[in-house]
């Protein structure tokens, strides 16, 4: 390897190579002074009426803070740990005993429980679908309990949520 006798990366071809390239000249982006006017898009909320638009509307924000919990396993951690705020379960959820486990916790741990009708629903509302580039849901899988540790940015929809449950 380190011999002279080496053919060296920097053969004449190799160099009439390189020459040959055009050559752009270096602009350093922090001397360019450019003003650039960013416009923040304006998000309206939705108009909260019923208690699935609130729930929705709370999981939407939740998601954003990642305060959102989502499965049996993690839903029971934080609702032992002190850390969950209110808990979702699904109506149409198959296991019993998953359903008394839950509602026991939160007895327990005086958790608001709140139930939701359709599961499916539930998982979209969470976060457990794709989106499509129309912006509807696909692949939507359901989560039979999700449980708020923080909310964000307090809204219509908390409001209306804290009013139901009676905080």
């Amino acid at each position: 390897f380190g011999s002279s006798t080496a053919p060296s990366f920097r053969s004449a071809h190799h160099q009439n190579f390189l020459s040959s390239l055009p050559h752009f000249p270096i602009i350093n982006m922090a001397e360019i002074e450019e003003e650039v006017e960013v416009v923040a898009p304006v998000e309206v909320e939705e108009e909260v009426t019923d208690l699935p638009g609130a729930i929705r509307g709370v999981l939407k924000k939740a998601l954003v803070v990642d305060g959102c919990i989502r499965g049996l396993h993690e839903v029971a951690k934080a609702i032992d740990a002190g850390k969950a705020s209110v808990v979702f379960l699904a109506e149409n959820c198959e296991e019993a005993t998953y359903k008394k486990l839950v509602q026991a916790l939160c007895l327990e741990k005086n958790v608001p429980l709140l139930d939701v009708a359709d599961k499916k629903e539930l998982g979209e509302w969470a976060g457990l679908c794709k989106i499509d580039k129309d912006g509807a849901p696909r692949k939507v899988r359901g989560a039979s309990c999700v449980c708020v540790t923080d909310f964000g940015e307090e809204g219509q929809a908390y409001s209306y949520l804290m009013s139901h449950i009676g905080k």
